[in-house]
């Protein structure tokens, strides 16, 4: 068989591959859109017995969700720069499934921490940051959009994880509160929705990391080690308050080792896409260093030092 022979045989193997992998892709949005529709607002029972124990103990979580979950608006515009010609199976997932469930969430939290009496943090759903604009139009340039849309996945696989870990533990620390009612028909109605956009970034990333040539995969290792942030922050202030969402769930009180397991199963998922040949790594240092710093930030506001010190004879 002749070299050219080979290549024939190659190249529609690995377009079959393709299609198969789209087609599990487009499945999934189906299935998604089918089984989690935006949660229905009749619904959700907003009965809070406590509400100032409830800001007292969740403010700071609930304000800063409920501005993640309003700026899907201001992402969806970022997507269309960032990808001006993307795949249509991540166009549907984001306009026409992940947009509408994660909007509904944060109409939903919004209203709720308007009757617990919280201060609502304004969300941004129109400035798009000029870096985006700028690798949005570096996207016509051949290899390049595939590269965004690589940070993009990975980008959605931190976020997700990050919502699931914290949902969890938003909800324990509800009922432990008594607050069953927004425990079960807020709370926990959210949480069941992000795992799956968490199996959809996980599918459309390893995909597309197979793809990938190598100078691809080394420009995306070292952009999304320098452009690296905790889910929802753009800012100081919003590392900040990040920090204080950390600290009210529990994840950081316990210092850097509680810390690290937190990074861990944060950047999990990328670290074994694009590290897995690096022996002993556990989680890219950035994940961890991103969320040491907001925890820093968090107890400098405070006038304190993180980790807290252990009381005397702990």
């Amino acid at each position: 068989m002749s070299l050219s022979d080979i290549r024939n045989v190659t190249v529609p193997r690995r377009r079959s591959r393709r299609r198969r992998e789209d087609s599990k892709l487009a499945d999934h949005v189906d299935r998604l859109g089918e089984e989690h529709p935006p949660i229905p607002l009749e619904s959700v029972d907003y009965t809070i017995k406590r509400p100032r124990l409830l800001a007292e103990r969740f403010g700071s979580v609930l304000a800063y969700m409920t501005r993640v979950e309003l700026e899907v608006e201001r992402n969806v515009l970022e997507l269309n720069i960032l990808l001006p010609d993307p795949p249509e199976v991540d166009r549907r997932f984001y306009a026409d499934v992940w947009m509408p469930q994660e909007t509904r969430h944060g109409l939903i939290l919004d209203q709720m921490q308007e009757l617990a009496g919280i201060e609502a943090h304004e969300p941004n759903l129109t400035d798009v940051d000029f870096k985006l604009k700028l690798l949005g139009a570096l996207g016509k340039v051949p290899g390049v959009q595939d590269i965004s849309r690589m940070l993009y996945y990975l980008t959605g696989l931190a976020t997700e994880r990050s919502a699931v870990l914290a949902y969890n533990k938003l909800h324990s620390g509800l009922l432990e509160l008594g607050e069953r009612a927004i425990a079960a028909t807020v709370v926990a109605p959210i949480k069941r929705q992000e795992p799956g956009h968490f199996a959809y970034y996980q599918m459309a990333a390893q995909e597309l990391w197979g793809q990938l040539s190598g100078w691809q995969r080394w420009l995306t290792r070292g952009l999304r080690k320098r452009t690296f942030d905790v889910v929802g922050a753009y800012n100081k202030l919003q590392r900040t308050q990040f920090g204080d969402v950390m600290h009210a769930l529990d994840i950081s009180k316990g210092g850097e080792d509680d810390l690290r397991e937190y990074a861990l199963k944060v950047g999990r998922a990328e670290y074994e896409l694009m590290f897995a040949h690096r022996r002993g790594l556990r989680v890219p240092d950035y994940v961890f260093k991103a969320l040491r710093r907001s925890a820093e930030l968090a107890a400098e506001r405070k006038g304190e030092a993180w980790p807290a010190a252990e009381p005397a004879g702990s």
